[in-house]
């Protein structure tokens, strides 16, 4: 027996509230991305998360803690050994990443990459190092243009970035060179986790702007996830945002492109309208891409405030039998050093208009209870291999 026709998870890209035991490790410490905006801004206004529990949480500056709040909150623990996006996205649908994959921050990439993506694609790269992706345009974009040649970059993450002018280079183009550039870098050794084309629009220093037809190449999960299992069953699994394109498209139904943040809300706010019957999955890049990595704490908390403002929009929608989960995937707190993502603790809250209470969950030591609290609802077995236990009957309802 069901207890939700609809469960939508929302991950507010980069949301960490608060550094885990072995932050240490990854060179993280004393972080807190939600807690450090608070402390770095005058004003936070953000009455609907806190209604969900997301200041009890994490102290916040502007915003108390409420006894009882509509809902349950608590604290996800990250179990593999990462802190990037597709770690923090399988995990929470059941796979236990075990061996970080390669980045390249600091030196670029390998000669004999860049010798073999040259030849392969007939394009000399230049910038081959880490970068912000705005940063990049300004120094490179205009020698592009006028050379021809492929900006290559790479950050923090992962990842394998291609930077390409829409009118000069062209979509097209670009998309070939990345898929060569994925297929390059299936290689153990230059194991990216995605390869992203990022096209831009200008012409000149000043004028550069990067597009929504942003296209990722990310790897197929090494196995069976939540996803696939709900597939299976005949179940949606509706994806907004880049969620389609971390699994590779596995396990998804339907997937939906998004523009920005705010317009990913307005899509989720759209499919509340609509009838399904399943998951619909959530991301939410903006606090990561546009605040996190440059840290800026205050663009960072206005976007919080504009989600805010659209969640409001979306309990009003949802009915007795949907349940919401918003959450994050790893930290990248915008006061800290570098441009890299934290490792911290995620939020969990939890919300259906059929609840009849609410309160503080034990803190888990995996994300996978996402995928688990998902499945077992649906009465769906989790895929062989996977990890997670399910939080359901944690949350109360009439």
């Amino acid at each position: 027996m069901e207890k939700y026709k609809r469960i939508f998870v929302i991950v507010m890209d980069s949301l960490g509230v608060g550094a885990m035991d072995d932050s240490p490790e990854f060179g993280d410490v004393g972080v807190n991305t939600l807690g450090h905006i608070s402390e770095s801004v005058d004003t936070f206004t953000i009455p609907n998360l806190q209604k969900l529990g997301m200041a009890n949480l994490t102290p916040l500056k502007q915003v108390e803690p409420i006894e009882i709040t509509k809902g349950y909150y608590g604290k996800l623990n990250e179990k593999s050994k990462g802190k990037d996006t597709m770690t923090g996205h399988w995990e929470m649908m059941g796979l236990e990443v075990k061996t970080p994959f390669k980045t390249f921050t600091e030196t670029g990439f390998p000669p004999e990459l860049i010798r073999e993506l040259e030849e392969r694609t007939g394009k000399t790269v230049i910038g081959n190092k880490s970068a912000s992706g705005t940063e990049i345009l300004e120094e490179l974009a205009e020698e592009e243009i006028a050379t021809g040649h492929m900006i290559v970059y790479t950050s923090a993450d992962s990842v394998l970035q291609i930077c390409g002018n829409e009118e000069t280079f062209g979509l097209d183009e670009l998309y070939r060179c990345c898929e060569i550039a994925r297929e390059i870098t299936m290689k153990d050794e230059w194991k990216v986790g995605r390869v992203i084309a990022r096209p831009y629009v200008g012409k000149k220093k000043g004028e550069f702007k990067r597009t929504s037809n942003r296209h990722d190449y990310a790897l197929k999960p090494f196995g069976k996830t939540a996803l696939d299992a709900m597939k299976a069953a005949g179940l949606d699994v509706i994806s907004v945002g880049k969620i389609k394109d971390i699994f590779d498209g596995e396990g998804i139904t339907e997937a939906l492109k998004s523009k920005s943040s705010v317009h990913g809300m307005e899509q989720t706010i759209a499919l509340a309208q609509r009838d399904f019957h399943g998951l619909c999955f959530v991301n939410l890049v903006d606090f990561d891409a546009l605040w996190g990595h440059r840290r800026d704490p205050q663009g960072y908390a206005q976007e919080i405030e504009k989600f805010d403002v659209n969640l409001g929009k979306l309990l009003e929608l949802l009915k007795d039998d949907d349940l919401l989960v918003i959450t994050a995937d790893h930290g990248n707190d915008p006061t800290y050093t570098g441009t890299d993502h934290t490792r911290e603790k995620v939020p969990f809250l939890a919300w259906s208009p059929s609840m009849e209470g609410g309160g503080e969950l034990p803190e888990t030591d995996t994300f996978a209870v996402i995928g688990a609290t998902v499945t077992a609802n649906f009465g769906v077995e989790m895929p062989e291999g996977t990890v997670g236990y399910s939080l359901l009957d944690k949350l109360n309802t009439l």
